[in-house]
């Protein structure tokens, strides 16, 4: 062992001692002359190369996995990428048509989608589940199809079932009522989510509510889908002639084709409507527009507008290495101004997207709101920048090799080559398209960026959208609109004209109150009440669950939470003490602040509490909530609590606060 250990030791000295120090030259050697059968000498390099980075090679060739395509005879395109890695096979039926306009039913195209998997002429939904997960594979619909995958010895059974789904879907009426109910509670979580508001809003101005990408749909559009324009929609859109199926795994092509004929080979073709729409054009200005988002602590920045940008355009590839320096990875400028040189953020990105129809342009970020103004000015210096100054040759490689890696990576996924194979057909993209992807990339060079800044970078004709608190962030941002004016909306990219509203001569938060009071029996009326019982469901995806409120005397209160009869919280005040009980009988006292909200909750109208001296009240203004005029009034209690109250009233007038629609008379 020791002898050993010596041996080592005396290698290890040879090699130190044979190792140049920092900064040490070596002596370069000429490669001795090359024997047949011999090791070719490899020449030692000069100087210390741990000083610079290796120089970057030509761009490497990819080799993507080929696709062969064929057509059936009712015109569906049929395209397969052999991958026998693993015994698997994929299937995607993606129908190509036009997008539609939907008018005063926004959402019935994806409605569509979503009930294909739902029922079909021969078997019910529970019965299509059960034989998907049978054979272990996966089933699921959009607006554009049908997709699955499995082990390729259960194509034949899975193929049964898509085709079967596809071409005989029944939509049955109760599929679509939980269908609209599970819509509307994704609806009503989105309606106070800034970032789903900022999408809407967005989407609207950037494209116009008469453009299908423009359409928002609300909890009205949601109620006027109806089954007839399912089924209408489906019978004329879905056909074989502009459909594509895509084939990707253990499979042959001939396989594929002897599937496909049999599956879908009996799928009619038919004329389907075109439709054309007018481009949508930036605004002539710079615009903000704003959506008020009462009691918010951060504003979410959107800088949008549409842009003329199609998938296979020479510019597509410049575009995206110009937008991934801008903003559309982790290093990018934005996020390192935003986020890690200012810290307004955790995030700021931006992205520029081609599509068939028309293109859009946004940077997004979401920031505290004292430094809204501030992040508007960063992100514009940034803009701005990169129009006007030439991108550093480190940089623009820097991007280059995030994205030669980030398109390398996904072509470890055999979807993505069935996806460039799509797109190939699609957009009549050229052959190599892809194979040649980047060596276009990697050849871009610092006045193409530019160029591409100049072309699709719009600072001077873009919507600067913010979602936030009007009261904290509004006045700092009318700057940066051309015409210094802030236009507002309301959370579905409707005019909201409430911001201009005064509030009426004579009306104040104490008569808005006594309004109030009057309107629903008086205070004679509230004095006399002894008890009351409030019961609601609220439906979900699992059992209903059911919330309970009872009151006596004005100073009591139990409020009970339950599902399936089974009680999952409970809470009780008995005009002094609370007392907080969880599942499993575990319980814990109620104090501070939860005990003061348990007291304000036994009240029978707290509204009537309001006027006797505890509470300091705010009126703040005007707005509109659900299409009606609305007071909105800030109350501090006497603990500095503050909630925010609104009184829906009929329209404003000089002659003061009107009595609260839908409210419950005290008997």
């Amino acid at each position: 062992m020791k002898k050993i250990l010596l041996f080592s030791l005396m290698v290890a000295g040879f090699f130190m001692a044979c190792t140049p120090k920092t900064g040490e030259k070596t002596m370069a050697t000429t490669p001795a002359k090359v024997e047949k059968g011999q090791a070719p000498v490899i020449p030692i390099p000069t100087g210390d190369v741990r000083k610079n980075a290796p120089v970057p090679g030509s761009a490497p060739k990819i080799q993507i996995g080929k696709s062969e395509a064929f057509t059936l005879d009712n015109g569906l395109k049929v395209i397969v990428v052999e991958n026998h890695k693993l015994p698997s096979v994929s299937y995607r039926v993606f129908v190509d048509y036009d997008p539609v306009l939907e008018n005063d039913a926004a959402g019935y195209v994806n409605m569509t989608g979503e009930l294909l998997t739902k029922g079909t002429l021969t078997r019910s939904k529970a019965q299509i589940d059960e034989a998907v997960d049978f054979i272990g594979a996966s089933l699921s619909s959009d607006a554009n199809g049908v997709s699955g995958s499995c082990l390729s010895k259960h194509s034949d059974k899975l193929l049964t079932l898509m085709s079967d789904v596809l071409l005989n879907p029944t939509f049955p009426e109760e599929e679509l009522a939980k269908a609209k109910t599970r819509t509307e509670s994704a609806l009503a979580n989105s309606k106070d989510d800034a970032n789903s508001i900022a999408n809407n809003v967005g989407s609207a101005l950037r494209y116009g509510k008469g453009h299908p990408y423009g359409e928002v749909m609300t909890e009205a559009t949601l109620g006027k889908i109806s089954l007839d324009q399912i089924r209408s929609h489906y019978n004329t859109y879905f056909k074989p002639n502009i459909a594509y199926l895509v084939v990707v795994g253990d499979i042959t092509k001939a396989q594929a084709e002897q599937y496909a004929k049999k599956y879908f080979g009996k799928w009619q073709k038919a004329e389907v409507p075109k439709h054309e729409y007018g481009v949508p054009a930036p605004p002539d200005q710079t615009e903000v527009d704003f959506v008020n988002k009462p009691g918010a602590v951060q504003s979410v920045l959107q800088i949008t507008y549409p842009v003329e940008l199609r998938p296979g355009q020479p510019d597509v590839i410049r575009a995206r290495v110009m937008n991934a320096i801008l903003g559309g990875y982790f290093n990018s400028r934005v996020n390192a101004n935003l986020r890690e040189g200012h810290g307004y953020t955790y995030g700021a990105r931006t992205a520029l997207n081609p599509d068939n129809l028309v293109g859009s342009f946004s940077g997004t970020a979401s920031v505290r709101n004292e430094v809204t103004d501030s992040s508007v000015i960063e992100f514009m210096k940034e803009l701005n920048k990169l129009r006007d100054e030439k991108v550093p040759a480190e940089e623009l490689q820097l991007v280059k090799n995030v994205l030669t890696g980030q398109f390398s990576q996904s072509l470890e996924q055999p979807g993505t080559v069935a996806g460039f194979a799509l797109s190939t057909a699609r957009y009549n993209l050229p052959a190599d398209y892809y194979e040649k992807y980047i060596e276009v990339l990697q050849s871009v060079s610092a006045d193409e960026i530019q160029m591409m800044a100049k072309k699709y970078v719009r600072p001077d004709h873009a919507h600067i959208l913010v979602v936030g608190n009007r009261d904290d962030v509004a006045k700092s941002l009318a700057q940066f609109a051309a015409d210094g004016k802030i236009k507002y909306f309301d959370i579905y990219g409707n005019p909201d004209n409430s911001a201009n509203m005064a509030i009426p001569a004579g009306v104040t938060a104490e008569t808005i109150i006594t309004d109030y009071i009057n309107a629903i029996g008086g205070t004679s009326k509230l004095a006399a009440l002894k008890d009351l019982e409030f019961v609601g469901t609220m439906k979900g995806a699992g059992p209903p669950i059911t919330f309970k409120t009872l009151k006596k005397d004005n100073t009591k209160a139990v409020v009970e939470v339950s599902m399936s009869g089974q009680v999952l919280s409970k809470q009780i005040f008995d005009g002094e003490k609370g007392i907080e009980y969880g599942m499993g009988g575990a319980s814990r006292p109620i104090e501070g602040e939860g005990l003061l909200d348990m007291k304000e909750q036994a009240l029978f109208c707290k509204e009537a509490k309001y006027l006797e001296g505890s509470y300091k009240l705010t009126l703040k203004g005007v707005e509109v909530v659900n299409g009606a005029i609305a007071y909105v009034m800030e109350i501090e209690r006497a603990d500095g609590k503050n909630q925010r109250s609104i009184t829906t009233s009929a329209p404003v007038s000089n002659s003061g606060s009107l009595p609260c629609r839908k409210v419950r008379k005290a008997q």
